[in-house]
């Protein structure tokens, strides 16, 4: 059986592949590949090696939306970011430190590389920057000059711990329990009218503050959500205020290693373990919901790395067979001496239960509920 899904999966995937590429060609062959643009995704790494990712597309002229911008201009945008046109096989040039390193996209158009700086990077600033330049691609219209900015986090060493958040339904209201919901505030909203949770924003940078008042603690969004969607997601984080981090995301392609697994639990796992090696002595926060998995991945994490997980909170969106799920998870981890999982209704429990703990300053609970009150006014 299980070989028969492995025939099935290369099958799938050499189909795709195959389309990809005639639709590729035909659209060279008639001049459509132009213009081309380089998007980077914000990432993270350490002082002496950096993880860097991005994406070479043709640009379809996706600008940040505004507030005036109509549903029939959101869902134009959304068709273009995913209706894109990748560009394999293109060169792409980083430079770090003087020193530059090259680096060929695959087939759907992505490249990730890791960066080894030749001297250790200074960490006066959490955020470091690599130019990267398009140097070649298999297009007859290409012209050079094409470049681009990599942003890279790297925890400052005095930091106190990390923050793994999801986005869906845990930071932004989503419906991602209901397809038809999920539909909805997808692809008709953007940026400025997607809602975030009450208190959240103010949360956020209070975790981020910590309790040393150096604002110097990191985020990392972790979301099942494709990286199609990377420019709306950012943009969302920057226009509410809430800490940026790098985003890592999902491919919205087809992929043999996926299929017949449980993409999304498969998925946020693997990237939370990638942090947490990438930093073995940095304790962290999670934060996710009930509507899907992220509780179940959660304690994975918690059980796989004793003692590096200080508190576990997940957002209740009140889906009672998701609720009860939460909570027998919660009592095993609790039964076996475990990080405390905390299932909450609203932003301010969960500040509470911080400032309790000692992540936050306690004065940092009245700001929070003080933003959750001027976003419930908001909403009426």
């Amino acid at each position: 059986m299980k070989n028969l899904k492995n025939k099935t999966a290369k099958t799938i995937l050499k189909a795709e592949e195959k389309i990809d590429f005639l639709t590729f060609k035909l659209k060279d062959k008639l001049g459509l590949n132009k213009p081309l643009h380089v998007v980077m995704y914000r990432s993270y790494g350490t002082p002496n090696r950096l993880y860097v990712k991005g994406r070479v597309l043709v640009d379809k002229g996706i600008r940040e939306s505004e507030e005036t911008d109509t549903t029939w201009e959101n869902l134009l945008n959304m068709y273009r970011r995913f209706e894109s046109d990748e560009i394999p096989n293109a060169r792409i040039q980083l430079t770090l430190q003087g020193h530059k390193h090259e680096i060929t996209t695959d087939v759907e158009g992505y490249f990730v590389i890791n960066l080894e700086p030749h001297t250790p990077l200074q960490l006066e600033d959490i955020w470091h920057t690599i130019e990267v330049e398009l140097i070649e691609a298999p297009v007859k219209t290409f012209e050079p000059g094409i470049k681009a900015t990599a942003h890279v986090l790297v925890p400052p060493p005095d930091a106190e711990y990390g923050i793994i958040s999801d986005i869906d339904d845990t930071i932004v209201r989503t419906g991602a329990t209901s397809l038809l919901q999920t539909g909805r505030n997808v692809l008709l909203n953007n940026a400025h009218s997607r809602i975030p949770f009450h208190g959240v924003s103010q949360f956020y940078r209070s975790l981020q503050l910590g309790h040393n008042g150096k604002r110097n603690n990191p985020f990392f969004y972790v979301s099942s959500s494709p990286w199609n969607n990377y420019d709306l997601l950012y943009h969302f984080l920057e226009l509410n205020d809430i800490p940026q981090g790098p985003l890592l995301l999902r491919d919205f392609g087809i992929d043999e290693n996926k299929l017949g697994h449980s993409d999304h639990m498969s998925h946020k796992y693997k990237e939370i373990q990638n942090i947490l090696i990438t930093y073995p002595r940095l304790n962290f926060i999670l934060i996710g919901d009930s509507g899907q998995a992220d509780a179940a991945i959660y304690s994975e994490v918690v059980k796989n790395h004793p003692g590096r997980i200080l508190a576990v909170y997940i957002r209740d969106v009140k889906i009672n067979k998701h609720t009860k799920k939460v909570e027998k998870i919660a009592d095993e981890l609790q039964a076996d001496g475990e990080v405390e999982m905390l299932l909450v209704n609203d932003t301010t429990a969960a500040a509470k239960h911080a400032a309790d703990c000692g992540f936050i300053f306690t004065d940092e609970v009245k700001e929070v509920e003080k933003e959750a009150k001027v976003d419930e006014a908001g909403d009426k």
